[in-house]
């Protein structure tokens, strides 16, 4: 039970702090399309981003589909490695790596924990 909670509670936040970061993109406010042009990208990335993080971001609060889910962890460790490999490879280690240092751990233990309960739950059902 307690890993239940700390899984549900890990992956709520997880989840909040990915839609919340792709609200600016998908809207292309200014703050978001600075980032952006500091960084490289193109802007019309910035809309496809944060519909695919939102997207990523409902999917893993799914109860069921288990491959879709994979995906959505794949998809999004794959958009914070991009980030920060981005902002190392412009700015260096700094403050600024910190937000998708943050989101590469939440995302960590998030998965780690829906691991562990498919295993168990896989257990109980042999």
């Amino acid at each position: 039970m307690k890993n239940k909670t700390l899984y549900w509670t890990i992956t709520i936040i997880f989840s909040l702090f990915m839609a919340l970061g792709a609200v600016p993109d998908i809207l292309m406010i200014d703050a978001a399309k600075e980032v952006a042009m500091h960084l490289g990208y193109p802007l019309y990335l910035l809309p496809f981003l944060g519909i695919a993080k939102t997207l990523g971001a409902i999917t893993i609060l799914i109860p069921k589909f288990d491959r879709l889910k994979e995906w959505a962890y794949a998809g999004l460790c794959i958009n914070l490695t991009g980030a920060t490999y981005s902002i190392l490879q412009i700015d260096g280690f700094g403050i600024n790596i910190l937000i998708p240092a943050i989101g590469m751990l939440l995302l960590a233990v998030s998965y780690v924990f829906w691991v562990r309960l498919k295993s168990f739950q896989l257990a109980i059902q042999n």
